[in-house]
């Protein structure tokens, strides 16, 4: 399932798109191509989960904008998802070249922009963002969610990479030497970060949003307003997922894709995935779904 969705993801054809200069897609736009992603396997899921899944991963990547340290640091975070997605298909070297392929391209396209431009794209992708405020589960349980929807900034933790952590005011004269300096107390516990992550193709990229926020033991990126701790430095990293889930998912797909499946209306083959504990309250999300989520379908052309 994996590997077809991410052989359709990375298409050559469907990257080219994407890569040429063009305005933000719309709404609609984006939950299409998220539908046909979604869809590019064997896996199916009925509207309302789709909803459901839509909303997670819309709210996640806002939260991954909103908490850049630096507008630069977009593209770390883009970087941390290639490096989960090599890591589904590392045993396939066919996809494994796609992906090689679009990180090439997005530091060929991105690496040589100015911290200016970098700030223009954040702020765009968080005007598209900003009406979206749906509660995601884990970031209310990790208390970096409020209970409407808005996230926690951060008052503690390392500060961005080249600036200092905040506590002296220098005063200069009209000839740029140092006259006075005086210091003040912060609410926060701020410290130097211990290096820059890496912006090559291979390498640490030491900012964690991008990273598996369902890992079992992860650093939470923000802190709550008045707290004196920091928890980013007591959390232990492991990213690394269950080294049998992959096998169980692979074997999994194996079994569903030899079977025939059929649909109440009969056209179409494969297995229905749902996100909700029951029918019921499948059914209930769909009747309450908003008309505003309605879509027209966009025809993407993608070979592979």
């Amino acid at each position: 399932v994996m590997n077809d969705i991410i052989t359709t993801m990375f298409n050559k054809k469907f990257m080219e798109e994407l890569f040429k200069p063009q305005e933000l897609y719309s709404k609609k736009a984006l939950r299409t191509v998220y539908d046909r992603l979604a869809h590019a396997s064997i896996m199916r899921l009925n509207q309302a989960s789709m909803d459901k899944l839509y909303d997670l991963m819309t709210m996640a990547f806002k939260y991954q904008v909103l908490l850049c340290p630096r507008p630069k640091d977009i593209l770390l975070v883009t970087f941390n998802h290639l490096d989960a997605i090599k890591d589904f298909v590392r045993d396939s070297p066919g996809i494994l070249n796609q992906v090689d392929e679009t990180f090439r391209q997005l530091i060929e396209t991105y690496s040589s922009l100015s911290a200016g431009e970098f700030q223009l794209i954040r702020q765009t992708l968080l005007l598209f963002f900003q009406d979206m405020h749906i509660r995601v589960s884990i970031f209310l349980k990790d208390k970096v969610q409020n209970s409407n929807g808005r996230f926690v900034l951060p008052i503690s933790g390392p500060v961005p990479w080249g600036t200092e952590v905040p506590g002296l005011i220098r005063m200069f004269n009209r000839n740029g030497e140092e006259v006075k300096r005086t210091e003040f107390t912060t609410d926060g516990n701020y410290v130097t970060p211990q290096r820059e992550g890496s912006f090559d193709l291979y390498g640490d990229r030491v900012l964690k949003l991008g990273t598996n926020m369902y890992s079992v033991s992860r650093p939470v990126e923000t802190h709550m307003s008045g707290s004196s701790k920091n928890l980013a430095s007591h959390a232990k990293e492991n990213t690394a997922p269950n080294p049998l889930a992959k096998e169980e998912l692979n074997f999994l797909a194996r079994l569903l894709g030899g079977l025939d499946i059929k649909k109440p209306g009969g056209r179409e083959t494969g297995f229905r995935l749902n996100l909700f504990r029951t029918d019921e309250e499948e059914e209930h999300a769909a009747l309450t779904r908003p008309e505003e989520l309605s879509y027209k379908v966009i025809n993407i052309e993608a070979m592979q």
